[in-house]
C-alpha cells in the first residue's frame, strides 16, 4: 500500500488555502477585498500574504486607478501550479482514505491484470 505524497506545508494552512483558492477564482484582489471576503483581521491576513509572497506564490502590484494607491495581489504561475498540485494531493489522500492505496493511473483504468480491456 503506497501512501500519498506529502502535502504542500505552505498551502496546507487553512487561511493560505483560502487566499490561493479565492485568487485562483478571482484572478486578483486588493488587501481590503481579501480581508472582507475571507473575514480576516489585518494582521492575520498580512502575515499569511507575506509568507505566500516570500514563497513566490503571490505577486503584488500597485493600482492607482480608483483614486488612491492600493496593493493588488494575484497568484503567480508557480502559485497556481502549487495550488493545482495541492488539490491533486488532497484528491489522492481522499482515495487513500477510501481504499487504502493510491488509485490506479487513468491509463490503467478498465484493464485487467493482463492488460486486456475489461
Amino acid at each position: 500500500m503506497e501512501k500519498p505524497s506529502s502535502l504542500d506545508a505552505l498551502l496546507h494552512q487553512p487561511v493560505r488555502t483560502l487566499v490561493a483558492a479565492y485568487l485562483a477564482g478571482r484572478g486578483r484582489a486588493t488587501f481590503t477585498e481579501l480581508k472582507r471576503a475571507l473575514s480576516l483581521t489585518d494582521g492575520n491576513l498580512d502575515a499569511h500574504l507575506r509568507k505566500m509572497i516570500e514563497a513566490g506564490y503571490l505577486a503584488t502590484h500597485r493600482d492607482d486607478s480608483v483614486g488612491r494607491v492600493q496593493t493588488v495581489f494575484s497568484l503567480t504561475e508557480g502559485g497556481r501550479t502549487a495550488l493545482d498540485v495541492y488539490f491533486g494531493q488532497l484528491a489522492r489522500l481522499r482515495e487513500f482514505a477510501a481504499h487504502g492505496s493510491d488509485p490506479a493511473p487513468a491509463s490503467d483504468a478498465g484493464l485487467d491484470a493482463g492488460g486486456a480491456t475489461t
